[in-house]
């Protein structure tokens, strides 16, 4: 668990720095402690008039406590979830508490813990929220307090993946001839739950087939974790796999390092199938995997902030300012994070999610949206 509390970290900034120059010269010493002292109020004299600096409807006039959860320590989610609770800290009135909690289960169970009121924010997948929000997710009931901040954090993509072995075998070149020809493909994905077994699942579902189809065609679906889908390809053992991950993740880079992989290309009706289910167009650029020579049209579902229904107005359009005008700062937390782009944030097929008023409300007064 990680608090973060600016008042705080200035003056203990201010103690460090004084402590540190305790072996210079008496004169400079002074001087030196002094200024630093001067600036760590200054500091703290600007986190206690943050909230002023928005005038209206939408400033924040008293501390506040907010619960971020996240992942793990070391993944993406929480480098992210960590960098963002620092922005908003600094926009809140001096005392403000974000908590950032390692209790998120990822992408798709993200907006269920939100929903059972075990964080005020979290960061989901745009698809899933739009899922849990529209008809529920993992057996849940429909999500009624679940909003969206922002959307598009980063860059995502639906990954398919045949075995170069499987296309000089059948000749077969795209998932749609596949399922046409109802091939007994051997499929390996994602354990059940995961985002990528999901998106997967969704491929087959616009196409009209089922995993109960591909094995009634005397196919396999094998369900496990990215080591052994890598494994299974490798051996010869699977003859393709479909998942949502970020360009240049760690396990399909090694699996095109040291296997001949096919890359299909799914046809503009199968994308557009996908649009409708929550993913947003993107490509895949050419060399993004070994041996992949040529961009692919893809969709993906980027990551969301979102935040319960509960948070006031003022609250969310002072969190969504301080990211939106702070983007320098997410990209040098993490590269990933240069694909946002405040203008877009708030679009229906990044957010999932029904946009919080609080959001929209600044999105508008930027002119972002109408």
């Amino acid at each position: 668990m990680k608090k973060t509390m600016k008042k705080l970290f200035a003056f203990g900034m201010a103690g460090m720095m004084a402590a540190g120059l305790a072996g210079c010269s008496g004169s400079t010493q002074e001087t030196t402690v002094a200024a630093s002292v001067t600036e760590a109020q200054a500091d703290t004299q600007a986190g206690e008039s943050a909230a002023s600096q928005t005038d209206g409807a939408y400033a924040v006039t008293a501390p506040v406590e907010i619960t971020f959860a996240t992942q793990d320590v070391g993944t993406t989610a929480y480098v992210y979830a960590s960098t963002m609770a620092n922005l908003f800290t600094d926009a809140f009135p001096n005392g403000s508490v974000i908590d950032v909690t390692t209790t998120s289960p990822g992408g798709v169970g993200s907006p269920v813990i939100l929903e059972n009121n075990q964080c005020n924010v979290t960061i989901s997948n745009g698809a899933p929220a739009k899922w849990a929000c529209e008809t529920g997710i993992l057996g849940n009931p429909p999500t009624e307090n679940v909003r969206g901040l922002a959307g598009g954090l980063d860059k995502a993509i639906l990954n398919v993946i045949f075995t170069q072995s499987f296309v000089d075998k059948t000749g077969i070149t795209t998932v749609e001839e596949l399922v046409a020809q109802k091939y007994p493909v051997r499929i390996a994905v994602k354990s059940s739950g995961a985002f990528g077994e999901l998106a997967c699942n969704k491929v087959l579902e616009v196409l009209g087939v089922s995993y109960e189809d591909v094995e009634s065609w005397g196919g396999s679906v094998t369900q496990t974790g990215s080591d052994a889908i890598v494994s299974l390809l490798k051996d010869g053992k699977a003859d393709m796999t479909i998942d949502h991950i970020a360009p240049g993740q760690s396990a399909t880079s090694e699996l095109c390092m040291t296997a001949d992989m096919y890359f299909p290309q799914l046809s503009d009706d199968t994308l557009e199938k996908l649009t409708k289910e929550g993913f947003d167009y993107t490509v895949i650029p050419a060399g993004t995997w070994s041996g992949q020579d040529a961009e692919i049209k893809t969709v993906g579902s980027p990551q969301v902030i979102l935040v319960s229904a509960e948070l006031d107005d003022a609250t969310v359009y002072t969190m969504t300012k301080a990211l939106c005008e702070n983007t320098q700062t997410l990209v040098n937390a993490s590269a990933a994070l240069e694909a946002f782009n405040p203008e877009t944030a708030w679009e229906p097929i990044k957010l999932g999610a029904p946009i919080h008023p609080g959001a929209e409300a600044y999105y508008k007064e930027m002119g972002y949206m109408e």
